[in-house]
This record gives C-alpha cells, sequence and structure tokens, in this order.
C-alpha cells in the first residue's frame, strides 16, 4: 500500500458522525474541541449529528475522533453503516421507552390510590414503589446519568444535567422518606396535603419525568432520522446493477464497476446506472424522481439521460459520461448534505445562547430552592420548584428549531428538483425584491429553432425544406442544424450534395439533384445580385434565404424560442410582489420582444459578459435586494454578485459553482418554487425558535414560582421538542403551489 507526501498548505474535509449529543451544548462543546487543533476548522451539525471538519492534509482522522472522544462523545468517520448505527439507537430507546413506561404506569397509580385512600395502604407499599422506580431511574434514565457523568469529568454541563439532577433528586428525596421518614400528612407533588407517607409519592415523579424525556427524545430520533431520509431516499434511487456491453454481449455487473465510456443496456422499468449519451434505441424516460420534471422526456440517439431516471419502453443503449460520485444524482446529494451542515447566522446565536443557557439554569434552581427556604416555606415546596425548574428549562427544542427544519427544507427541494447550497441561500431569499433573469439558454432553449417557413408564389413548404436542408446537413453551424432539423421532422430523407462550399459568415451553397443551390443571409444574396423580398414574422428573428439555379425559393425564420414555461414563471414572480428584469447582451429590439412575450418589467440590453456583474451592482446600489438565475459562463460573477444567485442545472460547471441555488428542472416555474420553499423553510425557522424562545422564558419564572410541578415541567419540555421537530417536518408536504399540508 502507498501513501503520498502530503502537500504543505493543503486541506481536505473530513466529515465525521457523533454520538452522544443531546442538546445545542453538546454540539458547541464538540465543535469548539476540534477547533482548538492547529489549522483544524469545524462545524458540528446537532440535528443531522454530523462533523464537517477542514484539517491539514498531514493531520490524521485518528486524532480527531480521539479530541471527539475526550470531550464525552462517540466518533467515527461517515461511512456506509451509519444508517444502522441510527437505527440502533432508536431502537435502544425504544427499549428504555418501553421499560419506563411499563413500570410508571403501575407505579402512578399505586401511589395515587394508596396516598388518596389510606385505608387500602398494606405493610411495605413504599418499599414496592420504591423497587418499581428502581430500573426506571437507574436503566431506562441511564443515558441521562452517563451523559451528565460525561460533562462533570469535562467540567460542564447540558440538558442532561438538568434531567438527571431532577430525576435523581426526586428518587433521592423519596427514598429518604422511605426510609428515614415519620409519614406525618404530607403533601403530593402540588395537588395539595395527603394522608401520611405520601412522600414517597415523589417516585412518581422521578419515573414519570423519565418516561415523558424517553418519549420525546424517541419520537424526537425518529422525526430526525425521517427528515435525513429525504436525501437517503435520493440515494436509494440509484441503480445498483448494470447491463454492461462487453463484446456485444450483455454482462450484469455492480455499478460501481462502471467507467465512463462503457456502453451499457437499460431496459423498460429499469433505472440508469450512469449519466450518459443515449447511442441506440428511443424511448420516454421519467427523470421526476431526479429532477422534479413531471412530464417525460422523450430520448433519442445523441440525448442525453440522467442517472436514477427511469427508462419506461424502448431498450436504450448508453455510453457513460459520468460515473459514481460524478453523476448528477451523486453530486444533487453531496451539495445538499453539505448545505445541512452549514450553519445558518441565527442558529450560530443559538449555540451561543445554549452554550451558557445550562449553567444559568443550575445556578437558578439554587436560587429557586434559597429562595423558597429563606422565604419560610416548607422544605418540599421548595424542593418542588427546584426540581421544576431543572426539568422545564431544558434547551432541546432551541437546538433543534433551525436544522431539523432546514433539513427537511433541503430534503424537499433536492425532491422538487431545487438543491439549496445552504441556510445562507434561504436567509437571501427572505430580503429579494428584484428578481434578474439571463435571456439566453435561462429565458429561451439557448438553442435556434425554424419558427416560420414561406416559400415563393408557386413554390412549396416541402421544396424549401428539401433543397436548404440538403445544403445545411453539411454545416456544423447553429442555424444549419435547426434547419436540418426542421427539414428532417417533416420529410422521409434528405438528398445527398455536390460540390459544397461554405460560406463563412454569409451561408454555404452547393449542387443538389444537378441545380445550384444557394442558402445565406440578406448580405449574401445582396452580393449574389438576388432580390428576395421578406418579412420576418418576429422582427428579431434570423432569416434564411434560399435560391435554386439563381431564383428565389423562400424565406426561413430561424431564432432561439423562449421555453414555454417562461411567460408563467414571470407571473407568478410578479405575483409575489417581485420585480423582474431581463438581462442580455443581445439587441434592444429582440431583448424588447422576448420582454414582451413573457411580461417583465424591464430590460437591460447590449450588457457584455464582463458588464453582467456590474448590472447586478448598479441594481443594489439602489437598495434592491437582487436575486440573478443564469446559466452560462459568462453568468457567474453576476450570479457570485447578487445576494442570491439561482443557476439552471444544465448551465455550465461555473455557473453552477457560482449559484446559491442550483435549478434541476429544466423549467423557469422552478424559480418562483425555489423562492418559496425557501420562504416557507424560513417561516418555519422563525416560528420555531419563536416557540421555544418562548417557551423557555414563559415557563421558567413559573416553574420558580411553584406553579409547575415536575410531571407536568418534563411533559411539557419534552413536546416542545415534539412539537418543533414535527413542525419542521411539515416541509416534507410543500408542493409547487407552495402550501404546506
Amino acid at each position: 500500500m502507498s501513501t503520498t507526501t502530503p502537500v504543505a498548505g493543503e486541506v481536505r474535509t473530513v466529515e465525521l458522525a457523533v454520538t452522544g449529543m443531546t442538546c445545542a451544548a453538546c454540539s458547541a462543546r464538540v465543535e469548539r474541541t476540534l477547533n482548538k487543533l492547529d489549522g483544524v476548522r469545524a462545524s458540528v451539525n446537532y440535528a443531522t449529528e454530523r462533523a464537517t471538519v477542514h484539517v491539514p492534509a498531514a493531520l490524521g482522522d485518528d486524532l480527531l475522533l480521539e479530541r471527539v472522544r475526550k470531550a464525552g462523545y462517540g466518533a467515527h468517520v461517515r461511512g456506509h453503516d451509519d444508517e444502522d448505527r441510527t437505527a440502533g439507537r432508536v431502537r435502544d430507546l425504544r427499549r428504555r421507552l418501553f421499560v419506563a413506561a411499563l413500570l410508571a404506569v403501575p407505579l402512578g397509580n399505586l401511589s395515587i390510590t394508596l396516598a388518596l385512600v389510606p385505608s387500602l395502604r398494606f405493610a411495605g407499599w413504599p418499599w414496592l414503589c420504591l423497587a418499581l422506580a428502581v430500573p426506571v431511574v437507574f436503566w431506562a434514565a441511564l443515558p441521562f446519568h452517563r451523559a451528565t457523568l460525561r460533562n462533570l469529568r469535562h467540567r460542564s454541563s447540558s440538558m442532561d444535567t438538568l434531567v438527571s439532577l431532577g430525576v435523581l433528586a426526586s428518587f433521592a428525596w423519596s427514598a429518604w422518606a422511605t426510609l428515614f421518614g415519620g409519614h406525618e400528612p404530607g403533601y403530593w407533588v402540588g395537588f395539595g396535603p395527603t394522608a401520611a407517607g405520601a412522600d414517597a409519592i415523589y417516585l412518581d415523579v422521578a419515573a414519570g419525568v423519565t418516561t415523558f424525556l424517553l418519549a420525546g427524545r424517541y419520537f424526537e430520533a425518529r422525526s430526525r432520522r425521517s427528515a435525513a431520509g429525504l436525501l437517503a431516499a435520493l440515494d436509494a434511487l440509484a441503480a445498483k446493477e448494470v447491463r454492461v456491453l462487453r463484446d456485444g454481449v450483455e454482462v450484469m455487473v455492480a455499478v460501481g464497476e462502471l467507467a465512463v465510456g462503457d456502453r451499457f443496456v437499460v431496459k423498460p422499468g429499469e433505472a440508469f446506472g450512469a449519466d450518459g449519451v443515449v447511442e441506440s434505441g428511443q424511448s420516454t424516460v421519467d427523470v421526476s424522481a431526479v429532477t422534479g420534471e413531471p412530464v417525460p422526456a422523450e430520448v433519442a440517439p445523441g440525448d442525453r439521460v440522467v442517472g436514477a431516471s427511469v427508462n419506461r419502453d424502448g431498450r436504450l443503449v448508453v455510453r457513460a459520461t459520468a460515473v459514481g460520485a460524478h453523476t448528477q444524482l451523486a453530486q444533487m446529494t453531496a451539495l445538499a448534505e453539505r448545505a445541512q451542515a452549514r450553519k445558518a447566522s441565527v442558529q450560530r446565536l443559538v449555540d451561543r445562547i445554549c452554550a451558557v443557557f445550562v449553567p444559568v439554569v443550575l445556578v437558578l434552581a439554587a436560587l429557586t430552592l434559597g429562595g423558597w427556604l429563606l422565604t419560610g416555606h416548607p422544605v418540599r415546596d421548595a424542593f418542588t420548584a427546584a426540581v421544576s425548574v431543572l426539568i422545564i428549562a431544558c434547551p432541546c427544542a432551541l437546538g433543534l428549531a433551525t436544522p431539523t427544519a432546514l433539513m427537511a427544507g433541503v430534503g424537499r427541494g433536492a425532491q422538487l428538483g431545487i438543491l439549496i447550497k445552504g441556510p445562507d441561500a434561504l436567509e437571501a431569499s427572505r430580503e429579494v425584491d428584484t428578481v434578474v433573469l439571463d435571456k439566453t439558454g435561462t429565458v429561451t432553449t439557448g438553442r435556434m429553432t425554424v419558427t416560420a417557413c414561406r416559400p415563393a408564389p408557386g413554390r412549396t413548404r416541402g421544396d424549401l425544406l428539401w433543397f436548404a436542408g440538403a445544403v445545411e446537413s453539411g454545416s456544423e453551424h447553429a442555424i444549419a442544424a435547426a434547419v436540418v432539423t426542421a427539414a428532417r421532422a417533416e420529410l422521409p430523407a434528405l438528398p445527398d450534395v455536390d460540390a459544397f462550399a461554405a460560406l463563412p459568415g454569409l451561408g454555404a451553397e452547393a449542387t443538389v439533384d444537378g441545380h445550384a443551390v444557394l442558402v445565406g443571409s440578406p448580405r449574401l444574396f445582396g452580393e449574389r445580385g438576388i432580390a428576395v423580398e421578406f418579412e420576418t414574422l418576429s422582427g428579431v428573428a434570423v432569416p434564411v434565404l434560399v435560391a435554386v439555379d439563381g431564383e428565389p425559393l423562400g424565406v426561413l425564420e430561424v431564432r432561439d424560442v423562449v421555453k414555454p414555461s417562461a411567460a408563467a414563471a414571470v407571473a407568478a414572480l410578479r405575483a409575489r410582489g417581485l420585480r423582474t428584469v431581463l438581462l442580455t447582451g443581445d439587441h434592444e429590439v429582440a431583448a424588447r420582444a422576448v420582454a414582451a412575450e413573457i411580461g417583465v418589467d424591464e430590460v437591460r440590453a447590449g450588457v457584455l459578459p464582463a458588464g453582467k456583474a456590474h448590472a447586478i451592482d448598479e441594481l443594489r446600489a439602489t437598495g434592491a435586494r437582487v436575486a440573478m438565475v443564469g446559466d452560462g459562463i459568462n453568468d457567474a460573477p453576476a450570479l457570485a454578485t447578487a445576494d442570491l444567485g439561482m443557476a439552471m442545472a444544465r448551465g455550465s460547471d461555473i455557473a453552477l459553482r457560482s449559484a446559491d441555488l442550483v435549478l434541476m428542472r429544466d423549467d423557469l416555474r422552478v424559480v418562483p418554487d425555489a423562492i418559496r420553499l425557501a420562504d416557507r423553510t424560513l417561516r418555519i425557522i422563525r416560528g420555531n425558535l419563536a416557540w421555544a424562545f418562548g417557551y423557555n422564558v414563559a415557563a421558567l419564572p413559573l416553574a420558580a414560582l411553584g406553579l409547575l410541578n415536575p410531571l407536568i415541567a418534563g411533559a411539557a419540555m419534552s413536546l416542545s421538542s415534539v412539537l418543533v421537530v414535527s413542525n419542521s417536518l411539515r416541509l416534507r408536504s410543500f408542493d409547487a403551489s407552495g402550501e404546506v399540508k
């Protein structure tokens, strides 16, 4: 096994799966630990339980893992078994929850009944309650205690510290009352006086709080796994095996063995194992799972296909152009995962708050206990209030508010063909008020198309296409390709040509079936002295004139046509109150014609590629918050300059790297869809944070004043976390109308 000497200054990225984190304070601690290493830059996401670490190439993974473990948490380099590990943790929580609930129910019923009806008590009943509580407190609640001990070893604290102290304090009080209590008339969990011996029923608090918190953590873990599963579902779309053609024979191999240039067969109902180009066969391909396009695409030789899309009809032979991690699906998933690892600015603020929140709550609990005692209240009342403060203040909901919504939004976006690169894109979309659209390749198809065919009097459409298509078949010009495509679409075959000659910048000429044919621009015909009268239908198309033996045959109109979805997309943007601008290097007449067709508010024509970024800066200088939609290399600076860059996936690699959002569907209506999804995700994040902050602000004073008993506090804290996660998961039902069920 050979090793390569790392290049000085080279940085690599390591993805770690971190276990044992139970709140945002834990993720902040792991992040601080990793960032103390020289040259290391780490970001830890509590919701995804992942650490994205940028490290010098010479630094080994073992040192990173060791530092995380020394901080008291488990860690391993992310791999294919992560899903199994996550499932194992969910199963462990389920087992502990089952035992806790199984014992807490009879314990609660027994304690309540015997506390309220003294005549039903029997000898040793407090001991029976104690025996039922022991497995709950010391086995079911073990994750809380284990995390607390780990934190104490590192002189730190987390939400588990609050839970563990509350549960153990309740159990200790009950055990003391059982062993040494005088069994005077007691006080039952804040609900009023009871008969003697009721002190022991604080075991209800220990078992009940444990059960509530385990239930909350179990459903939280399931929900987080479900949100992460949106991207896992994308991975699952990929074919596992592929039929490779070797010496004309189909051989079934693992998709990992497929190489660029290999030819493989895809039969009806099968998924494409890689991105490629069709070499033979015709079929209909379902690309909805990958790009979000609802309409199946017709493919024929020469057409591109995307890995994981599904062949619906005929047998296809495809030459692989991108395999493995380089396929569109793999890059979608990788970019989406990196987006989840990045933190929104509001989340960084929450992390800082959570890091100091637990110590503050511990101090508040101590002050509550002391305050009640100093004001002459019974020890039991002071104890109840202090335990309630400990339990209800856990900042789980704060830590989950942003990352779970981001995780669900990014995953749903990927399913709809909207790739969100990070939370900064969501935050930028919130204030966007102007959308700038590049014309060629974005608003238009980027391909020249014959839009009108007008033969001279006495000649037919078929004659015009027959002669023009034959001559242009010898040229590689974009206009020539459009003429040939139109001719082949209407004619069974094109004739052979002789003496073909290209006339650069003017057209071409050749001999077709013994006739001298000239195809080209008005300038060419003027130079040859051939008079042709024509009027283009749109005033912006390119006229292609055709003459046979010196006599005019007719005119073809060729233009870059507007995408069918463009007008609807602009209408949707304007309906949201957004200003729309068409930006193009084309001349004013052509730009105005396209603008009138799609309904944009403003046109900026004749802008050179280098000037597009300057045009964006000019708009921003007026106070506008600008989103730029483009696809070409010349759009990359403008995409990077805009507040929000949106690149069409069929564009250049440079444009895709410069953008904040990548639009996988070749449909401009994805632009308003993307803005709606970003806006909806931000609204849910803000709602989550409002609830989480509001809950803690309102609950802590109530608990400190003794208005919340520990059982209700535990239930409320668990419900808060589950509510935040459930609210985030509503994004899974987001559809193209922008509605969330």
